[in-house]
């Protein structure tokens, strides 16, 4: 079987743009893309221009510049040719709250808590996360400081594992 490759003449759109930054893995947590993660905040198709917007979960996170050349090669395979620009924006904050139902299990899946859902409204003075091996809420934070600024360090009482959580934010 011979295969041959055909050039892409028009621009992605919108929808095509979306699903090849699901292929996109945070670089920090390769079980979730950034899609999942909720940090892309825009896709706007201009001509041969792609466009897309992302919010950094927090100011000084390191993996900004690693996300936006993995976005940016994603696009460059997907539409060769085209003009493609990845920015960041803080406009609006990244929340905990644009993880995606499929990324909170992604990341329980892989031995991550994700935040409950509305977690940026509560005030807590020691989080609890469930646990993402057994499912109790008998955990504790260990250290609120984990290998990155976006999690910390937790333990569970019931099987006694310990695991990383995103912080609410």
């Amino acid at each position: 079987m011979v295969s041959i490759a055909v050039a892409r003449t028009a621009a992605p759109t919108v929808d095509e743009v979306w699903a090849a930054l699901a292929d996109v893995p945070d670089p920090e947590i390769p079980a979730i893309s950034v899609v999942d993660l909720g940090v892309v905040h825009r896709v706007v198709i201009d001509g041969p221009r792609v466009g897309v917007e992302l919010l950094p979960t927090f100011v000084g996170c390191p993996a900004i510049d690693v996300m936006r050349d993995a976005v940016q090669a994603r696009l460059r395979d997907l539409a060769p040719g085209a003009d493609v620009a990845v920015t960041f924006t803080f406009a609006e904050p990244w929340t905990s709250d644009r993880i995606t139902p499929a990324g909170r299990e992604h990341l329980r899946l892989s031995g991550f808590a994700p935040p409950l859902p509305g977690g940026a409204q509560l005030l807590q003075v020691m989080p609890r996360a469930t646990c993402p091996y057994c499912g109790s809420r008998r955990t504790r934070q260990e250290n609120a400081f984990g290998p990155t600024l976006c999690r910390a360090q937790h333990y569970c009482a019931d099987c006694r594992q310990p695991f990383e959580a995103f912080k609410p934010v």
